[in-house]
């Protein structure tokens, strides 16, 4: 009897995020797609009292303890780690850089509100600091190009 391999399982991942500001892009992607800011505070409690991280690399976030340079938000149905915060699902991760945004994107994010809410989606994402740079009407659709605080561009269909 021959067997057949095993199919490899899907490969976890996330999307990286450049910024100047993590937690400030944290909170916007979180309100922009009503996802969660995940909390690492149980986890960064724990390295702190080992020894293995100083308290310089860490930050006072909604009163809880974050740490500075990198947090990440995912989506709240998606599994998570209880000991560490950390999700195991859809998520968006920011972590600080020094230089600004200086080019387009070579990667963005296609937001789809639903049907009919485009302009109400774009309205609510210009309240949370986001700024629509141009609309689109092709024969393949309709989109609204937007940028977040930052600069980065995406889209909302």
């Amino acid at each position: 009897m021959t067997q057949t391999p095993a199919s490899p399982a899907p490969v976890h991942w996330k999307l990286v995020i450049d910024a100047n500001d993590p937690h400030a892009q944290a909170d916007f992607w979180a309100a922009a797609l009503h996802y969660e800011v995940e909390d690492n505070s149980a986890l960064i409690g724990k390295l702190l009292g080992f020894g293995a991280l100083p308290e310089e690399a860490t930050v006072d976030f909604h009163g809880r303890r974050a740490f500075r340079d990198l947090i990440a938000v995912r989506h709240p149905e998606d599994p998570y780690e209880e000991e560490s915060g950390t999700g195991l699902g859809r998520r968006l991760l920011f972590q600080r850089v020094p230089e600004a945004k200086t080019v387009k994107n070579r990667l963005h994010l296609d937001l789809h509100p639903g049907e009919g809410r485009r302009d109400e989606e774009v309205a609510r994402l210009e309240g949370l600091g986001a700024s629509a740079l141009r609309r689109v009407k092709e024969q393949g659709g309709e989109w609204v190009v937007m940028a977040d605080p930052e600069g980065n561009e995406f889209c909302v269909q």
